[in-house]
């Protein structure tokens, strides 16, 4: 069996007794669930871990910290307790302090007191207007300064959605690691609730309750941002580690219907881990390693690392190397970029299942780079399940046809899958054989050039309900050279012309190149091209498991296409 991160530890219990009891919530933990299908809030997680140690789980919930803060939150142990703790925190009188730590704070005077007006903006997040919003106010107070950094005391005096993150970022010094209002680059959001004063709800004696900050807040006021440096620092190290843990809670807990055993651990600097990715196969993890000079050619970092994962309790740890120049790869499964044994632990099957939204998939780690199922289309193969009933799809680039294999269990009648490679076609038709979708419906697979086979689908006028297009970023054969930067908006124009009225298009690329912004220029391009119109136009998210850098996009870019009924 797979190991499965802790519910709860008891060194995250501040305070407990009949009445009350207060955690320090890592970061990376939510306070309520986003997912309620993959349930990974605080509330649920100290709950079985309650009812494992034999008491009741009944927890009262009051207030809520975004998921990368830190910090404390009170819960009511007794349903008799709720009213007083809920009078403190509806009337303001339970005082709420916290640390930031910021970049270039330049306001005078021991106390500053900010008020805003704040209101949520168009793209969700709140934003400082000059009337109409709801009344902010926070008193900041400088605890220390090094150089340009400084450690901050926060009095919230309201509560309102982002309040600290977005007042500090209005005055020109968000908060550092901030994704959402872009703070400087650290490793996590330095953000922490550090003391909660309240009333016992039995006696009404005053309680103050109190978590100091962070090592890793700590470090960051008096170093920076140190980079690519957290590989030498053991213990910042395995704090990273267990922050990607905590953000991937419902996927290692992942059960019934949903169950889900392969997803991305960790994802480079997404995780504050720049150069390293970790995926999980089941049983096996899969450590990448981006550059094989520079931050990896010192192998003591290397076995940092692969002793850190060891430790995270899979059956063992296999590694690929991918040099920043892929040309030089002549054949991926030399021992240099993919041993074929693993670094720790023991090895897996030649060929095993994972799963995926319970679909299941069959997956290869010791043979070459890749192993038989992109990771970061997950949630685009649950959409193309959840919207294929009844479709005849075209799979275009399939490799071992996981979308095909979506499709068909979502009840597609038809799918065509095309691929270069007679042998990567087999391994596809062995998935749709071994999730029971073979004889499902009508499932074709040609072994030919995609630009090909797509350019005689259009002078046959062959057209498809739903279009999945995922080419490589560059694709060299005897008859055609593509690069994604320059060549996309041409094949996508012939993709459209197969698409049906009313259809969709599924487009897709990985080009670090090309932005979320130039992709959609690229695909309003092919619209006009093929001379066609789009009902829609959807940009699309990746899973929770692939944030992206700090300041940056994810690497992979995709947008639903929706044509008009003409």
């Amino acid at each position: 069996m797979r190991p499965r991160f802790p519910h709860w530890s008891p060194r995250w219990i501040v305070f407990e007794d009949d009445d009350l009891l207060v955690i320090d919530k890592p970061a990376g933990v939510s306070s309520q669930a986003a997912d309620p299908s993959l349930p990974d809030d605080a509330p649920m997680r100290v709950a079985r871990f309650l009812e494992q140690s034999g008491r009741d789980p009944y927890l009262g919930v009051h207030q809520r910290l975004d998921r990368d803060t830190s910090g404390l939150v009170l819960f009511t142990r007794r349903k008799e307790a709720n009213p007083a703790i809920a009078k403190q925190f509806e009337g303001r009188t339970v005082k709420k302090i916290y640390v930031a730590c910021v970049e270039n704070w330049r306001a005078k005077g021991s106390v500053t007191e900010l008020r805003h007006q704040l209101q949520k903006g168009k793209d969700g997040l709140m934003e400082v207007v000059r009337r109409g919003g709801q009344e902010a106010i926070t008193r900041v107070k400088v605890i220390k300064r090094v150089g340009s950094r400084f450690m901050l005391e926060l009095e919230l005096v309201t509560g309102r959605m982002h309040q600290a993150r977005v007042q500090l970022a209005a005055v020109g010094s968000p908060i550092a690691g901030d994704v959402l209002y872009r703070g400087a680059p650290a490793p996590r959001l330095m953000l922490h609730a550090t003391r909660l004063l309240v009333r016992h709800p039995k006696n009404d004696k005053p309680l103050t309750l109190t978590a100091a900050p962070p090592p890793k807040m700590v470090q960051w006021l008096d170093e920076g941002d140190i980079g690519e440096r957290i590989f030498d620092h053991p213990e910042l190290l395995q704090d990273a580690i267990d922050l990607a843990c905590h953000r991937r809670y419902g996927l290692l807990h992942s059960a019934g219907e949903r169950v889900t055993t392969a997803f991305r651990l960790i994802h480079e600097g997404g995780d504050a881990l720049p150069g390293l990715a970790v995926d999980v196969y089941g049983d096996h993890l899969v450590a990448q390693l981006y550059g094989d000079d520079g931050i990896w050619a010192d192998m003591s970092r290397r076995d940092r690392v692969f002793d850190a994962l060891d430790r995270l309790g899979f059956a063992g740890v296999y590694l690929k190397v991918r040099p920043k120049q892929a040309n030089v790869i002549v054949d991926s499964r030399r021992e240099a970029f993919s041993p074929k044994a693993p670094v720790r632990g023991v090895a897996a099957p030649d060929e095993f299942t994972v799963l995926e939204e319970g679909v299941p998939y069959r997956v290869r780690l010791a043979d070459g780079l890749s192993t038989g199922l992109f990771l970061d289309q997950r949630a685009n193969r649950l959409r193309v399940r959840e919207i294929a009933n009844g479709k005849r799809v075209l799979n275009l680039f399939s490799y071992v046809c996981g979308f095909t294999v979506a499709a068909a269990k979502g009840g597609a009648t038809e799918t065509s899958s095309v691929d270069a490679s007679l042998a990567i076609l087999e391994r596809g038709r062995d998935n749709l054989r071994q999730a029971e979708l073979l004889e499902s419906g009508k499932h074709q697979f040609f072994g030919e050039d995609a630009f090909r086979w797509l350019a005689r689908a259009v002078k046959k006028v062959d057209r498809y309900d739903i279009v999945i297009l995922d080419p490589p970023s560059y694709s060299s054969t005897k008859s055609h050279r593509f690069m994604a930067d320059k060549n996309y908006a041409a094949l996508a124009a012939d993709a459209l012309r197969c698409v049906l009225p009313g259809g969709t298009l599924l487009a897709f690329t990985n080009h670090r190149g090309v932005s979320q912004a130039k992709f959609r220029k690229m695909l309003a391009s092919a619209l006009r091209e093929a001379n066609v119109e789009a009902e829609q136009l959807k940009d699309l998210p990746q899973p929770l498991d692939f944030p992206p850098p700090l300041g940056g996009e994810c690497h992979l870019k995709g947008v639903l296409v929706k044509l008009k009924v003409q």
